[in-house]
């Protein structure tokens, strides 16, 4: 069960981390894809490699870069607080990884609690 704790930060992290960057990027740009590309740029993208290499590289980030990391961890920590037994009661037998997390909560929205539907809408509108 604490296996599944974790994965399931790992894949919500990703996808918040994708979910809000995106959007930002619509406003201003990444705050991290300068960071990514000068130190990460030899890095496979997919599978959280670039989020893993920006974290191995925490002490050479960018100040704009960092702070979006905080909020992206506010963001997550947010989630996960208000999903994590609607994510435990609906997807138990999901196997994380690839959004299917996600997509079960998607799937199972009518009955997910309000907390975690008011997050998802959150998520959605960044």
């Amino acid at each position: 069960m604490k296996n599944q704790i974790i994965a399931l930060w790992f894949v919500i992290g990703i996808f918040c981390f994708s979910v809000l960057t995106s959007a930002s990027a619509q406003q201003n740009p990444n705050p991290c894809a300068a960071d990514a590309e000068k130190l990460c740029s030899g890095v496979q993208k997919g599978e959280g490699r670039i989020i893993q290499c920006l974290k191995e590289h925490s002490k050479e980030l960018s100040p704009a870069c960092v702070k979006s990391g905080s909020e992206v961890k506010e963001k997550i920590h947010n989630f996960v607080s208000a999903c994590k037994d609607d994510m435990q009661k609906l997807c138990e037998g999901t196997k994380p990884g690839g959004g299917r997390i996600l997509q079960c909560l998607k799937q199972h929205e009518e009955a997910v609690s309000s907390g975690c539907k008011e997050q998802m809408t959150q998520a959605k509108e960044k």
